[in-house]
């Protein structure tokens, strides 16, 4: 196990290449399940995640190729049904194969899955949906035993109690594809990840209507063929470099990043005094020496993401004035903020919200990564921290950004990586 030491307090100045979204890619590569024709997958991020679900791709009998960031993957034999705990537990994102193994096979053996502990997130609208096409479901020992004679199309409301929900979206939609006649998805989630998701799907022969909408529509077919796909961006990736040139008070070129995903942190963060100059695929970010506090509320796309919400508290943090952060999607996502009280910001939870009480200036101390996004959040406060910040269990930060060191030096940031 690694930990890496930071030593903090200058600002960064240079470019920044932004690699492709791990949430799209992970059920994009899972989708390659509907066929036993090849697939080419580009733009994919060398990650812990995209390498389980390589893993677990095998597992269910694909042959993966990976060479740099394109991933080839063929049918070499019969697929398998059955999706193992040891895979499915590390990664919440690897469940997205129950749909395309449904589709496919007519029958799936999938462990419920696991990931970051950020509170509860149950798979019911997964379920759900699926019993909505005639799957019969049952849980027993760990997994999910999925079975259908034959898969029918139907209308299938998932909202839940915190809106929308990606994953579930994906599943359902996944298994649609092959379901006899039309399905329609209300209350869908318009994440960007779907859109691309739709889009690799309906380059597979999928037919498929109002991906980024609310509503998707989707005819089935009988069969799907391969397909050469480019990954999106990643918008996450690109919103904690954002936010990270303003809380270290640097001039960051962010490149290959699209900014139309990433309105709700512009505008919010335009609205504390940040300039921003945009284009296709560029972000260059202005920051003054001071800005005002802004309080944010998480929301399903095209809100302001959840999965930003910790590496803006860390901001926040550093910012004079009072603050408050709440997150509706997943209210118990704040465990990063006893760590960035460590450092000297004063953050209190109540409920689903942190109150912040912005300072001058925090500092260098040992802390605990407890999640990605918590991680992400604990670099950024190091980064504009007085002195060394050691963050612990790392391993999260290499499930969600690729080469971030790598990055983050050629930024001028001082960073090494140092067994425990």
């Amino acid at each position: 196990m690694y930990k890496l030491i930071i030593e903090g307090g200058k600002s960064l100045k240079g470019e920044v290449k932004i690699s492709g979204a791990k949430n799209s890619a992970l059920p994009i590569m899972a989708a390659t399940l509907l066929t036993d024709a090849p697939c080419v997958i580009r733009n994919v991020p060398k990650l812990r995640d995209t390498q389980t679900m390589v893993k677990l791709l095998q597992s269910l009998g694909k042959t993966v190729e990976a060479r740099n960031n394109v991933i080839k993957i063929f049918s070499n034999g019969p697929l398998k049904d059955t999706a193992g705990y040891d895979l499915v537990s590390t990664m919440r994102g690897s469940f997205c194969v129950l749909g395309p193994l449904v589709a496919k096979l007519r029958r799936a053996k999938v462990s419920l899955p696991g990931g970051c502990v950020i509170g509860v997130r149950p798979v019911d609208l997964h379920l759900k949906g699926l019993k909505a096409l005639n799957v019969k479901i049952e849980i027993e020992n760990g997994y999910v035993f999925a079975k259908a004679k034959n898969l029918r199309g139907a209308q299938i409301y998932l909202g839940g109690v915190f809106g929308s929900s990606v994953l579930a979206t994906a599943n359902i939609m996944m298994a649609a594809v092959m379901a006899q006649g039309k399905t329609i998805i209300e209350s869908a989630a318009c994440e960007p990840e779907i859109e691309d998701l739709a889009n690799f799907l309906i380059k597979m022969g999928a037919k498929i209507k109002g991906q980024g909408t609310p509503r998707i529509t989707i005819t089935g077919v009988k069969k799907l063929h391969g397909a050469d796909h480019r990954i999106i961006p990643d918008r996450i990736e690109a919103g904690t470099f954002i936010l990270l040139a303003v809380a270290t008070r640097s001039d960051i070129i962010i490149k290959g990043a699209c900014s139309s995903h990433l309105l709700a942190l512009i505008d919010t963060l335009q609205g504390a005094g940040v300039k921003f100059n945009c284009t296709d695929d560029v972000i260059r970010v202005k920051t003054k020496r001071s800005i005002a506090p802004v309080s944010i509320t998480t929301y399903p796309y095209p809100g302001f993401p959840t999965d930003l919400q910790a590496q803006f508290m860390a901001l926040m943090a550093l910012t004079p004035g009072i603050s408050v952060v709440t997150d509706k999607v997943y209210p118990d996502r704040f465990i990063h903020i006893a760590e960035l009280n460590r450092m000297g910001a004063n953050i209190r939870r109540e409920g689903i919200n942190g109150i912040i009480q912005g300072v001058k200036r925090i500092y260098g101390a040992p802390v605990m990564a407890s999640d990605l996004r918590a991680s992400a959040a604990l670099v950024i406060a190091g980064l504009a921290a007085k002195g060394k910040t050691e963050i612990h269990r790392i391993y999260h930060l290499e499930r969600g950004y690729e080469n971030l060191e790598k990055k983050l030096t050629l930024l001028g940031a001082k960073i090494t990586r140092k067994r425990e």
